[in-house]
C-alpha cells in the first residue's frame, strides 16, 4: 500500500511537470547557438576581427572608449550603471542593455532606433556620448594607421580591394556579437530535462505564465521581440522614481500611440544586469518584478509571488563561454 501511494505521488509530480513543460513550450524556445544574418554571414575570420574591434579604444575621440566600456562581459555584457559613461565622461541618454544574446532581437536600443547589431556598431562610432568620432573617414584613417588591422580586415573580407571600412567594422563586430549565446538551465528544461529547475523555479514559471508576463516576455530571448507601452495601468515613473519622464518611441515617430513605448527587454541573464528599465532607475530585480506587476499587469504581487518569479528568472542566467570571457590582444600601433 505504501509503495502504491509513493508511486501515485511520483506520477502526479511527473505529470504536473510535463504539463508545465508543454505549457512553457507554447511561449518559449531554447536559445540558438548563434543568431545568423542573411546580410552578414558569420565566418571565423569576421568573428576574430569583430572580437578584437569590440575592445578597440583608439577609434574613439578620447582614446578610452570601446564597445566593451559600456558592455563589459565580466558584468554579463552590461555595465551596472544607470546610464553608461561614454567619451570624455559624457552620459548616455539611456541604460546600456546587455550585448549578450542581443543579436536575436527585432531591433537594438530601447526605442528600436537601430536596425540590428551591425547598425548599432556603426552608428555608435559617431555617437556624441559613445565613441564621439568626428566622421567615418576619421575612423577608417585611424584603423589603417594601426599595424595589424590591414591583414585582419583582408582575411575577414578577402573579396574586397579596400576592406578597411566602417561598414566592415560594423559587420565584423556584428558577426562576433551574433555568437554571444548564453544557454542556461531553462534551456535544459525546455529540452525535456524536468529536473533542470527547482520546485520554486517551476512555481515561478507557472506564475510567470498565468499572470500574463508571457504576453510580452516570450520567445527564445524571453522578450526582445516586440514593443510595448511602459505603464499600461499606471504611469511607470510613479513607482520607478524616474527623475526624467522618457517618452520612448514617440520621440522618433511623433505618433501619440508610441508615447512611453519601448522595446520589451529580453530577460536572459536579467539577474546579472542591474539596474533595470530604460533609465536604470531600479536597482533591485525583486522591486522591478513588483513594479511590472503594478504598471503592466494591474496586479498587486505578493512577496511570495515576487520571490517565486525571481527564482524563475535566476534560471535564465547562462554560462559564459571561455571565448566570451577571454580578452584579445589588440594590434600594435605602426
Amino acid at each position: 500500500m505504501h509503495f502504491f501511494v509513493v508511486f501515485l505521488l511520483i506520477f502526479s509530480v511527473s505529470s504536473a511537470d510535463t504539463k508545465l513543460l508543454n505549457q512553457a513550450r507554447q511561449y518559449f524556445q531554447p536559445l540558438a547557438d548563434i543568431f545568423p544574418s542573411d546580410d552578414n554571414p558569420i565566418t571565423p575570420e569576421k568573428v576574430r576581427l569583430g572580437k578584437i574591434l569590440f575592445y578597440e579604444t583608439r577609434i574613439s575621440i578620447d582614446g578610452t572608449t570601446s564597445c566593451a566600456k559600456c558592455h563589459p562581459v565580466s558584468l554579463y555584457g552590461a555595465d551596472a550603471l544607470p546610464k553608461s559613461i561614454g567619451n570624455n565622461g559624457k552620459i548616455n541618454p539611456r541604460n546600456a542593455p546587455t550585448v549578450l544574446n542581443s543579436a536575436g532581437q527585432i531591433a537594438q536600443h530601447w526605442r528600436g532606433d537601430r536596425a540590428d547589431v551591425e547598425d548599432q556598431a556603426k552608428r555608435a562610432l559617431l555617437g556624441k556620448a559613445s565613441f564621439g568620432a568626428p566622421s567615418y573617414k576619421w575612423v577608417e584613417e585611424r584603423l589603417k594607421k594601426i599595424k595589424g588591422y590591414t591583414l585582419l580586415f583582408k582575411l575577414a573580407f578577402p573579396d574586397e580591394k579596400n576592406p578597411v571600412t566602417v561598414d566592415n567594422f560594423a559587420k565584423a563586430i556584428g558577426a562576433w556579437e551574433r555568437t554571444l549565446s548564453t544557454p542556461s538551465r531553462f534551456d535544459r528544461f525546455l529540452n525535456g530535462h524536468l529536473d533542470a529547475l527547482s520546485e520554486k523555479e517551476k512555481n515561478g514559471l507557472k506564475k510567470f505564465i498565468s499572470f500574463g508576463c508571457v504576453s510580452c516576455h516570450s520567445g527564445m530571448l524571453i522578450g526582445g521581440n516586440m514593443y510595448q507601452k511602459f505603464g499600461i495601468y499606471e504611469p511607470y515613473w510613479k513607482y520607478t522614481g524616474s527623475k526624467k519622464i522618457d517618452e520612448g518611441r514617440y520621440s522618433i515617430t511623433k505618433k501619440e500611440k508610441d508615447k512611453y513605448v519601448f522595446k520589451v527587454p529580453p530577460l536572459r541573464n536579467v539577474a546579472k544586469t542591474s539596474p533595470y528599465f530604460h533609465d536604470g532607475s531600479v536597482k533591485s530585480l525583486k522591486k522591478a518584478i513588483w513594479i511590472m506587476g503594478k504598471v503592466q499587469l494591474g496586479k498587486e504581487l505578493t512577496n511570495e509571488d515576487v520571490e517565486d518569479i525571481y527564482s524563475f528568472l535566476l534560471s535564465l542566467t547562462g554560462e559564459l563561454s571561455e571565448d566570451i570571457l577571454t580578452v584579445p590582444v589588440l594590434p600594435e600601433d605602426n
